[in-house]
């Protein structure tokens, strides 16, 4: 009977037990189990050493390659019930119910989570960032596609991420409780409608283990604000392996990063 039971739901399953099985979480970001060493940690996690399709990676402008005709389109309900959840690897949102999503290359993809990684995971130029939010969308198939906000740090402290403050109590009550889950009530959905007027896009992978490939990544080209004291609020309830939580650039391999301007 299991041979029934669609792809996308098992793939959904794996994915978030890994947020929910605690215990499991067996790799870190330094030591013997850091991300020099992922790919011999289990065998389903050789691609992480291996794959030739790895991300995050650094995105050479330069170098790009302009298509005007890249595409995605998105719709997603306005405002819905969120939870704030610490995932042992990085602090996770999840919105109740079907959301919504968007469509690449005439395939729909729909929303599941989008969690924070600090400092960013990509690079622009070299250039690393304060943080990246990782927005990552499900197909029926089991393909997945991420879109990644990148943020810098602000030139004063009031300069902070307008979402990330609706999101200030329920950071605290998870870094100064036990609690894995904080119910956040109606919120609205604003990192997913971002205005997409430039941006990158490449095939890569998820990156943490076990690192599958066949991702469409799409990176906004507008850097957004963040604090010091928000991205300390994400670093907070996560243990110290886990506080400095990115992969460190991968090569592109003869990959081409395409770039969409809507200005040109």
């Amino acid at each position: 009977m299991i041979s029934k039971i669609p792809f996308f739901v098992i793939a959904i399953s794996l994915f978030l037990g890994l947020a929910l099985a605690v215990d499991y979480v067996d790799f870190s970001y330094s030591g013997a189990t850091g991300p020099s060493n992922w790919g011999t940690l289990k065998p389903e996690y050789a691609l992480c050493s291996s794959g030739l399709k790895q991300s995050p990676v650094n995105i050479i402008q330069k170098y790009t390659v302009l298509n005007q005709k890249l595409t995605l389109s998105k719709q997603y309900v306005a405002v819905a019930n969120a939870t704030l959840m610490n995932s042992v690897i990085h602090i996770d949102l999840t919105y109740d119910g079907d959301i919504g999503g968007m469509v690449i290359n005439g395939k729909k993809y729909t929303f599941k989570e989008m969690h924070w990684h600090s400092p960013s995971e990509h690079l622009i130029d070299g250039q690393r960032f304060a943080a990246e939010l990782h927005l990552v969308h499900y197909a029926e198939d089991g393909s997945a596609a991420v879109n990644a906000i990148l943020y810098r740090f602000g030139h004063s402290p009031w300069e902070v991420d307008p979402f990330l403050a609706k999101l200030e109590d329920a950071l605290e009550k998870l870094s100064e409780t036990n609690e894995t889950k904080v119910d956040v009530g109606m919120l609205n959905t604003e990192p997913l409608t971002q205005n997409y007027r430039k941006y990158y896009r490449y095939v890569g992978s998820f990156t943490t283990p076990a690192c599958k490939e066949g991702v469409i990544w799409t990176i906004l080209g507008n850097v957004k604000i963040i604090s010091k004291k928000q991205v300390a609020a994400l670093k907070a309830p996560l243990t110290p392996e886990y506080k400095d939580n990115a992969r460190p650039e991968q090569p592109l391999n003869g990959r081409k990063i395409e770039l969409y301007h809507e200005l040109k």
